[in-house]
């Protein structure tokens, strides 16, 4: 069942936009890290509204984490100087926030560095958190059974799209 398309989606985008914004206008610097590929695809429509609309830099980097398994491989963020983000605030962003375990883990390559402050941004926030995972900026809020699943295109597609499945 198609729950977002992608004229709703983009209305999403722009209102989290504007509320990241708000909440970080004052700030040196805000950095996007999208969680893999789909997050990262978020992030990246994200960083494009928030150019926008606010005058400081807004940068762009990679989350890469195995979901299913994010102990038995490294949590790697694609960005050269590490440090760089001390100080900053920097904004987790997936596109599905459900039992909350993979933002939990995409949290550990900040605690090596000591930024200003980390938020998480999603699309759907599902409410089947197992993880001590809050969300700053949602979408959609989704009560959802535990068998039904999100499915979101909003990358290398022609047309996005958030289905529950």
């Amino acid at each position: 069942m198609l729950i977002l398309n992608e004229k709703q989606i983009r209305l999403k985008i722009k209102r989290l936009a504007f509320e990241i914004a708000e909440h970080n206008h004052q700030r040196t610097a805000i950095i996007l890290a999208g969680i893999n590929n789909n997050g990262y695809g978020f992030a990246k429509l994200l960083s494009i509204e928030l150019k926008k609309i606010v005058e400081i830099p807004i940068e762009l980097v990679r989350l890469r984490l195995n979901p299913a398994n994010p102990l038995d491989h490294p949590i790697t963020l694609e960005i050269k100087n590490v440090e760089n983000l001390a100080d900053k605030t920097v904004i987790v962003v997936d596109d599905v926030a459900n039992t909350g375990r993979t933002i939990f883990y995409g949290f550990k390559p900040f605690m090596e560095i000591l930024p200003y402050k980390v938020e998480v941004a999603v699309l759907v926030d599902r409410k089947h958190k197992r993880y001590p995972i809050e969300v700053d900026y949602v979408g959609l809020s989704l009560a959802t059974t535990l068998h039904e699943n999100i499915a979101v295109k909003i990358k290398d597609t022609d047309s996005m799209e958030v289905h529950l499945i």
